[in-house]
């Protein structure tokens, strides 16, 4: 994924098109038109097209995570939770 901020960075634009989010994601234009539809990613409709602004995607990063590395991250917090769960629970007291 940081791949993909890279390639943000370069092109040096402001507001990007849905089809262009879904390229740099590696996802389908639909999913993009989808979450865009249902409110979970913020564009602006311009005539029939959509743009979207550069610091949502960053957003947006986080709504494709693949559910195999979502199974590895959950795994991952567990383990933590079971060693070192009491000091995080102090941790949330303080």
């Amino acid at each position: 994924m940081l791949k993909n901020k890279h390639i943000l960075e370069k092109e040096g634009k402001n507001y990007y098109s849905a089809p262009e989010v879904a390229k740099f994601l590696g996802v389908s234009r639909v999913a993009i038109f989808k979450k865009i539809k249902s409110g979970q990613i913020h564009a602006e409709k311009i005539g029939r097209n959509y743009i979207i602004p550069r610091e949502e995607y960053e957003a947006i990063l986080g709504l494709f995570v693949p559910e195999r590395r979502k199974k590895d991250i959950e795994n991952t917090v567990e383990r933590v939770f079971k060693k070192y769960g009491p000091a995080l629970r102090k941790l949330g007291k303080e």
